[in-house]
């Protein structure tokens, strides 16, 4: 249980350095490093910087001159070098869930300002005689992010403006060839969330995971270039995995317990089933200093 145990505590570790609650209309949504606090003191038309905190212009009264405001200052901040170039994806900057959005950021911005990120996870299995097996992927090796590591079969970003059924199907398309009529009966099963601190900044971040039985004779394909290959596994081995070992990309191992706690390959009576179950649903902001 503790191998399973290390990789929510990884994706959870305490925070021991200082990060800037950021407001918009006094609610926080994000967090910020001092350095960046300090870029931001030179946009004094954007942001409005306090003693322990960071608060977008009153001026900027709506949805529209916030997203511009902010895409003008990543742009600034990008071109000094300050932050990675943006993408052309938008994430929505929000205290709560994405319907609460209060404005949008390029995703390229997303970590260094601490807000909420929200993804999609899919798990793909296939029932045999002996068991369950879940199909793998192998991120791609020019990966930015954790190359050549195993993935869930179907992972990805939701950006903004896009409904959660029309990206999943989109996602399952792109990374395991999934036609949409098959990716649409795929079963929402809840959430894992995690606070982390990472090199761009922090992460509180929430994945929506999805079930999905295949039928045996399915073989999935990468049409993006993200995936290396795939495996069918059986399910004990892929707990083995998980617990013994670093091959996953991080978040994926939560995304796998959730699995094996909702299937019951990790039962109630085990000593860490409390811990798993809690550990995957962390609370935004959780251990945050905020003392410069």
């Amino acid at each position: 249980m503790q191998g399973y145990l290390r990789h929510i505590r990884s994706c959870n570790p305490p925070v021991k350095e200082p990060f800037i609650p950021w407001f918009i209309d006094d609610q926080v949504v994000g967090w910020l490093r001092p350095w960046l606090v300090d870029a931001l003191a030179e946009h004094s038309g954007v942001f409005e910087i306090g003693k322990n905190r960071v608060d977008l212009s009153a001026g900027l009264g709506d949805f529209a001159s916030r997203s511009a405001a902010l895409a003008e200052t990543i742009e600034c901040l990008a071109g000094r070098r300050l932050i990675a170039a943006p993408m052309g994806e938008l994430y929505p900057v929000t205290p709560a869930g994405r319907r609460a959005a209060l404005c949008v950021m390029d995703r390229a911005a997303a970590a260094y300002f601490g807000i909420r990120a929200f993804g999609q996870h899919l798990n793909g299995f296939v029932r045999k005689k002996d068991g369950l097996h879940m199909w793998l992927g192998r991120r791609a090796r020019d990966r930015l992010i954790y190359p050549g590591r195993l993935d869930n079969m179907v992972a990805g970003g939701l950006p903004w403006g896009v409904s959660l059924e029309e990206n999943l199907c989109k996602e399952c398309e792109e990374e395991a060839g999934l036609p949409e009529n098959v990716a649409r009966q795929a079963v929402p099963v809840g959430l894992v969330s995690y606070n982390r601190v990472a090199e761009r900044g922090y992460r509180p971040d929430i994945l929506y995971c999805y079930d999905l039985e295949l039928s045996p004779g399915f073989q999935p394909q990468n049409t993006d270039g993200e995936v290396e290959s795939f495996v069918l596994l059986p399910i004990e081995e892929v707990a083995r995995l998980v617990r013994e070992t670093d091959e996953f990309k991080l978040n994926c191992n939560l995304v796998i317990i959730d699995f094996l706690l909702r299937h019951g390959y990790i039962e109630p009576q085990d000593e860490a089933y409390l811990a798993l179950a809690l550990g995957l649903r962390a609370s935004l902001g959780a251990g945050l200093a905020v003392n410069r």
